[in-house]
């Protein structure tokens, strides 16, 4: 048996799942899928269900009942048991003829009693009981029409879809992103004169709205299942307003408290606020495969992490309708195939030639183990090579099988290199690099001059020009690695001009993009105005004054930009790596911009006498483990990057990366610009 780790927190969950499951309808809702898609593949649950049919249904307000014979139903549900969530269990209840329910929740008894309003001290004094679970059973009978049928609800931490050994992601808290300036705003609108927030330094739990502070909880009940998996007392620090609110909440959760005690093993759990360094997320510089291959390809339904793979050239088929949707399409998670997961967590470790190469190597085996007629050839790696390799399993069904996750994978690669938004990533880091040059030697108003000719209207524009939608990553790009900056006349009259043409260029689109929609607030570009777009991009650069005004609360993170000199050129040097060398650095100071946060008296007094007393104050760098989470997402790179780091700077520390979601260029300005940062949606 492996050391705990971030795979076995998810499988041991999903053990206590399938253990229930036998003849059962199973509802899913769609991050719980996804936990489920990483951590043990959909097969392990059609095996534990058994039977001919399949059982899996979306769970959803218009999802397909239980019929006459299908007397059993299992719920497995992400979010607290409340509200909307609620409704449709009944619905769906209430529909079919089931006997024998089972709702398993992944959110933990302690939280659905903060969100029904129980106070703190009550809260304690149920230790033990469940009485919101045991009410919901009661519930569950009654919808089914008889009290003597059976209802179970239990809670089982389904926290996590994990992505490599190393790397772990939580779906249900994809949409969660760190809090921008204008954010103080809104939440000072809620609040009484006398007690506006100055900055986003004063912002705490309680300055937060219910829901806001709700999903955190939530995410902090995981978080502390996973730490007691691992066996660990956890010390909580923080760089940034919303990690430092996240890792306060689980330093002084409650239910923690005893489970700390009993403790054996130590850990770092620090987190990190994305909108710190956007640059990293926005930027093309991650020379890796994977980072490539998610950026590119369309995104499996219902998934914030997966791609589909469209599997068509292992088919008889001929699909020469590029709009025609995939029917069964592959996808990069293969937890069930050992050579899949070994090729894809060597994806996710190496450079972009390498993988290419890794791909190759690995096919070739294939086929040679499968005695199928290969033909070798060295040198350049190219998309016909592999496809080549690929189309020599087509008609053999038991080597196709054998080697389906690894196949995936390779058409993964095959699409990816031959799709034309591949060729369009070496333009944008040709023009990163260039704009990098560009800050060190002159100010922001000639950078942003220089994206002018850039903005082309659609009628303008070739398939090498700037999307809407990039342009809004690069402006982010610039904004993010500029930082803070002085707003003179000349800053002024060129983001005046930069203005009205990103206004003109939205105006000019024959169909607005989801994202354009939301910016916007308009559905279709027959009623957008240049008044209206004029006013929706004056808005957006707010959010990129914010974007660029995000470190001025650092005292020692203040940049991510490397000014350049006679030997070197201009460089991002990413926050992330930042934070992990002055996690490590070997004198040890005390941190400036990554705070503690206490978990009660014992840690406030030890604080307070180290002023006086030599005591030391707890250290990142303290445990053999260092669980680095970043709010709002992670790139590939990065995750690599902080893997691979650790270890050289303190051989033998154990590091885990966490994140709310693997990010792509894209995802930045739909998370930027979101409307419901503030009131997420907890299905109540």
């Amino acid at each position: 048996m492996s050391a705990p780790g971030v795979l076995s927190f998810t499988q041991q969950g999903w053990e206590q799942v399938l253990a229930k499951v036998k003849r059962a309808l199973v509802y899913l809702d769609a991050a719980c899928a996804e936990s489920l898609h990483w951590g043990c593949g959909s097969t392990r649950l059609l095996e534990a269900v058994g039977g001919p049919e399949c059982h899996l249904r979306e769970f959803e307000p218009a999802a397909v009942g239980g019929g006459a014979k299908q007397p059993k139903a299992v719920f497995v549900l992400s979010c607290l048991l409340k509200g909307r969530t609620v409704e449709t269990l009944r619905d769906i209840i209430c529909r079919s003829h089931f006997q024998y329910c089972v709702v398993v929740t992944a959110v933990n008894h302690a939280v659905h009693l903060t969100a029904n309003h129980v106070p703190a001290a009550a809260a304690a004094e149920l230790e033990g009981q469940q009485p919101v679970f045991e009410q919901l059973e009661e519930k569950l009978c009654e919808w089914m029409g008889n009290m003597n049928y059976t209802a179970e609800v239990l809670h089982v931490p389904l926290l996590l879809a994990p992505v490599a050994p190393h790397l772990a992601l939580t779906p249900a808290f994809a949409s969660l992103f760190p809090l921008l300036p204008q954010d103080v705003h809104l939440l000072n609108s809620a609040r009484p004169d006398k007690r506006r927030l100055g900055s986003l330094s004063e912002v705490d739990a309680t300055a937060l709205t219910p829901e806001l502070f709700l999903q955190i909880r939530c995410l902090v009940s995981g978080l502390s299942s996973l730490c007691e998996h691992l066996g660990v007392r956890e010390e909580c620090f923080a760089v940034g307003s919303l990690s430092r609110i996240i890792a306060a909440d689980l330093a002084n959760y409650a239910p923690a408290k005893n489970r700390r005690k009993t403790a054996t093993g130590r850990a770092s759990v620090v987190f990190v606020d994305r909108t710190l360094d956007l640059t990293g997320a926005t930027g093309h510089h991650g020379d890796n495969l994977v980072e490539k291959i998610i950026s590119v390809l369309p995104q499996l339904p219902g998934h914030t992490n997966d791609v589909m793979v469209n599997m068509v050239e292992l088919t008889a088929l001929q699909n020469e309708d590029k709009s025609q949707n995939m029917v069964a399409p592959g996808c990069l998670a293969q937890p069930k195939d050992a050579a899949a997961k070994a090729l894809w967590e060597a994806l996710l470790s190496t450079k972009h030639k390498e993988a290419v190469m890794e791909v190759r190597r690995h096919l070739v085996e294939a086929a040679s183990r499968e005695n199928l007629p290969i033909k070798m050839s060295m040198g350049r790696v190219t998309p016909g090579q592999l496809l080549s390799y690929i189309h020599l399993f087509k008609n053999n069904l038991k080597a196709l099988v054998s080697h389906c996750g690894l196949l995936q994978l390779g058409l993964a690669t095959v699409q990816t290199l031959k799709h034309p938004q591949t060729a369009k990533w070496d333009n944008f880091l040709a023009f990163e690099r260039l704009l990098l040059q560009s800050i060190g030697e002159s100010t922001m108003s000639v950078v942003l001059n220089q994206l002018l000719p850039m903005m082309k209207p659609l009628n303008q524009r070739t398939n090498n020009d700037y999307s809407p939608e990039e342009l809004l990553i690069l402006l982010i790009y610039i904004y993010s690695v500029g930082g803070e900056f002085t707003v003179d006349k000349d800053l002024g009259e060129a983001e005046e001009k930069v203005k009205k043409a990103l206004a003109q260029v939205f105006c000019e689109e024959s169909e607005l993009s989801p994202l354009l929609q939301k910016i916007t607030g308009c559905d279709s570009s027959i009623k957008l105005t240049f008044h209206k777009s004029k006013i929706a991009v004056d808005e957006l650069f707010t959010s990129l004054r914010d974007i660029a005004g995000a470190r001025n609360l650092m005292k020692q993170f203040k940049s991510v930009y490397v000014p350049g000199n006679h030997t070197h050129q201009a460089s991002y040097k990413p926050l992330l790596r930042q934070v992990v060398e002055e996690i490590f650095n070997p004198e040890k100071p005390d941190p400036v911009d990554i705070e503690h946060m206490s978990s009660g008296l014992t840690d406030l007094l030890k604080t307070g006498f180290s002023m006086f007393m030599k005591v030391s104050r707890p250290h990142p760098s303290d445990h053999p483990l260092l669980i680095l989470f970043v709010v709002g997402g992670v790139t590939v790179s990065e995750a690599k990057m902080i893997k691979d780091l650790v270890p050289s700077l303190k051989p033998g520390t154990q590091v885990i990366v966490l994140s709310t979601r693997l990010l792509k260029p894209f995802n930045i300005p739909e998370l930027l610009f979101a409307t419901d940062r503030l009131h997420p949606d907890l299905g109540f």
